[in-house]
């Protein structure tokens, strides 16, 4: 079989693959993440099959994937949504940074990793996942909760310091200096300046260049201007997906809407792509050694990003049981946090351990997430039932 054929075949059989799984996830109403990541680790070095003649594909699908989720994910806000949630948000943002991000730290410098592998871990245990808790709060139909403006405001903080966190973590990666380090800060800064204020007073002049009647002429244009934007910021170290989440920002009102229909299906299938490459890059052989330090992480951010939400929803006055409920929707960690660690494997400048930590410590949260968010109800009731005094 020449290697055309070869290649054709394995990524035939993945992508089956991938379907099936998701097929699996859908009927147990669980993310489909874990089950991507656990393929990959399947398919990859050290798995029960190798597929290498995919592999080259995988990886630029993978980069095309996290281009996707970003641009979807930016083209959920507008830039008006974000200031508001920033200015309503800022006090939770922070308390959220501090306390999910220590774990990271404090478990890479005991695992010896050194400072850059708390960054990058601390990283990996902050940020939640986007796309795990809107589809879980669109499938529990709690959109319209309370509490779910809380929710939503602590994520818009979480996106715009991934802003700021990558390009700095990318600088650090590349050994550059600290002019350097504080050159790609301040132009990451500058950057995210600009499209707020392009995104505000003229977002209507950047909808209308990617816009078309034509869905054909709509889609290349879309996806043309996101890749053209994340190489573009990738190279200036903003990080190709901030400038994808940017340009999402950019884009406003019917056009938003629709190029989130249109964008949906592909961004599904190079995200299950992404997330499968990284899991071919993890050795199933180094799971076991770190999976202690990965349930112990999931144990101790999920009490964290649970008392987070508690405390942000309590500011605006929600009751209890609003307040258990936004707890319980941030657990979920997914995409953002295999890009930070898949960004530091890739450039080699962490120890190989870290991307099987990275991606144990994603399925156990990406688990865990959704059902936290399904069973906190019941669990709160049990609670408060027996938290009453008896009566008489």
């Amino acid at each position: 079989m020449n290697a055309t054929a070869l290649a054709l075949v394995e990524l035939g059989a993945v992508l089956f693959a991938l379907g099936t799984l998701g097929r699996v996830a859908v009927h147990f109403g669980m993310s489909p993440i874990p089950l991507y990541l656990l393929g990959g680790l399947v398919f990859g070095h050290g798995g029960f099959v190798e597929l290498d003649a995919a592999a080259e594909f995988g990886h630029l699908a993978g980069e095309i994937g996290v281009v996707l989720l970003l641009l979807l994910l930016g083209l959920e806000y507008t830039a008006a949504e974000l200031v508001t949630g920033m200015r309503r948000s800022w006090a939770a943002g922070l308390l959220d940074l501090v306390a999910n991000a220590t774990p990271g730290v404090a478990v890479a410098l005991l695992l010896g990793w050194g400072a850059m592998g708390a960054v990058t871990l601390g990283g990996v245990t902050y940020i939640s996942s986007s796309g795990i808790i809107a589809k879980v709060l669109d499938d529990l139909g709690r959109l319209g909760n309370r509490e779910t403006p809380v929710v939503l405001s602590i994520l818009v903080f979480e996106d715009l310091a991934m802003a700021v966190y990558l390009p700095i973590l990318t600088t650090l990666l590349a050994g550059l200096s600290l002019f350097a380090g504080l050159k790609a800060l301040a132009v990451a800064l500058v950057t995210v300046t600009v499209v707020l204020v392009v995104a505000l007073r003229f977002g209507r002049y950047v909808s209308a260049l990617v816009d078309s009647p034509d869905n054909e002429v709509f889609l290349l244009k879309l996806l043309g201007s996101a890749l053209l934007v994340a190489g573009a910021a990738s190279t200036l170290n903003v990080s190709a997906a901030v400038g994808a989440f940017l340009l999402g920002i950019a884009i406003s009102g019917s056009t938003a809407h629709q190029a989130a229909k249109l964008l949906e299906p592909l961004r599904d299938l190079f995200a299950a792509m992404f997330f499968v490459a990284f899991g071919l890059n993890t050795d199933p052989a180094a799971i076991p050694p770190v999976l202690g330090w990965a349930v112990a992480l999931a144990a101790v951010t999920v009490a964290t990003k649970v008392a987070t939400g508690w405390w942000a929803a309590g500011r605006q006055g929600i009751a209890r049981m609003g307040r258990a409920r936004a707890g319980a929707a941030l657990v979920a960690r997914g995409e953002f946090s295999i890009v930070i660690a898949g960004l530091a494997v890739g450039m080699g400048a962490v120890d190989g351990e870290l991307a099987a930590l990275a991606s144990t410590y994603v399925l156990l949260m990406a688990v865990l997430g959704p059902v936290a968010a399904r069973v906190v109800e019941p669990a709160a009731e049990w609670v408060l039932r027996r938290a009453r005094p008896a009566p008489g």
